[in-house]
């Protein structure tokens, strides 16, 4: 039903005023006017905040898709209410408990944010805080690759990079429960017990071990049916060689260094003599019209937001039946998230790093 609570007139949001790349110096408390929804968009009340490695570009100012003015609040992933919709959303939208993408990635870093209503899905009530706030992305990330593009069956293998972070821990446990083989790779004696907890079959050390030897080993030289890689440059020549014959790698990110995801970079006879497939990973959805405007102006393909809601209605499912869980590395409160943004600079988080908003 809708949400009758009144809405204050200011919030508290953290903001950039100046690119920097220490979190605890770049970002600053500022009390502002609520945001307004947008055509096409809804504003959340703010309960929990799924930080992102892709949150750090609108703080230090790197490669980022959509540059915004200065200041800005960063922040791209939030779960709430609904309390105000935006031109062309229902009314009866208010009051649902979603998890949402803001806009152009963000706005999240505050008590109220904004986004498209097609990038909103509900959460329900019986998936409780932490976990409500820590499902979206990772999970979406991991189904749109594993299941829309690679088709991952029982009884294949995959390499998954990046094992014991957000998107990495949620590939482990989907591949899992599709029956596949999992041969999952992180740093550090501590995430290898993590991720072996989380169900993978052979968890590798990449900071002492070599994943390249040990997969093809493993694999008597045949190589893995589908490669999910969330790192890059760092690790993309090593992985390709690890692609079995008519394999599937997944570009998922460039967590190593973002420098390349706009450069020329990748070697067209190593795709070829591989005989893999290689496939691309957007996570952003959009309605048919949207989608086929953006296709227009940037030749980019957007997935429909009615896939969005089957896998997050898939998702909810595997939660509730206990085939999956978030990894959640700490919850913090709203006043420390500089500090917590600055352990995931430095890679010193596990898993989902949560911001608690509010009471």
């Amino acid at each position: 039903m809708p949400d009758s609570t009144p809405l204050p007139e200011t919030m508290r949001a953290w903001r950039v005023h100046e690119w920097g790349e220490n979190p605890t110096e770049a970002l600053q408390l500022d009390t502002l006017p609520l945001p307004q929804p947008q055509p096409g968009e809804v504003m959340v009340r703010v309960e929990g905040i799924a930080l992102n490695l892709n949150d750090l570009e609108r703080i230090n100012g790197e490669n980022m898709m959509v540059r915004p003015e200065l200041p800005c609040t960063p922040g791209m992933e939030v779960m709430g209410t609904i309390a105000a919709c935006g031109d062309g959303v229902p009314e009866d939208h208010r009051g649902r408990r979603v998890v949402a993408t803001t806009r152009q990635a963000t706005g999240g870093f505050a008590e109220y944010a904004c986004g498209p209503a097609t990038a909103a899905f509900d959460m329900p009530e019986d998936i409780a805080f932490p976990e409500a706030a820590a499902l979206y992305f990772p999970f979406h990330l991991a189904w749109l690759g594993l299941v829309d593009r690679a088709e991952l069956k029982a009884g294949e293998s995959v390499l998954i990079h990046a094992a014991a972070g957000g998107a990495g821990s949620a590939a482990v446990q989907l591949a899992k429960s599709l029956g596949a083989t999992v041969y999952a790779t992180c740093g550090g004696a501590e995430k290898v017990k993590q991720v072996e907890s989380l169900g993978a079959d052979v968890v590798i050390d990449y900071t002492s071990e070599d994943f390249k030897a040990i997969v093809l080993e493993k694999t008597a030289n045949k190589g893995v049916d589908v490669v999910f890689d969330g790192v890059g440059e760092a690790v993309m020549d090593d992985s390709m060689a690890c692609t079995g014959y008519n394999g599937r790698y997944l570009m998922m990110g460039f967590a190593s260094d973002k420098r390349f995801v706009d450069e020329k970079f990748i070697v067209p006879r190593k795709v070829s003599a591989g005989n893999f497939r290689l496939c691309g990973v957007l996570l952003s959805y959009a309605n048919p019209v949207m989608a086929g405007a953006m296709k227009q102006a940037t030749g980019w393909n957007f997935a429909p937001d009615s896939l969005g809601a089957q896998i997050t209605a898939g998702i909810v499912e595997k939660v509730r039946a206990g085939d999956v869980k978030a990894l959640i590395g700490e919850v913090v409160e709203f006043d420390a998230l500089p500090e917590a943004m600055t352990r995931m600079r430095d890679r010193g988080t596990t898993g989902r790093v949560v911001v608690r908003v509010g009471d």
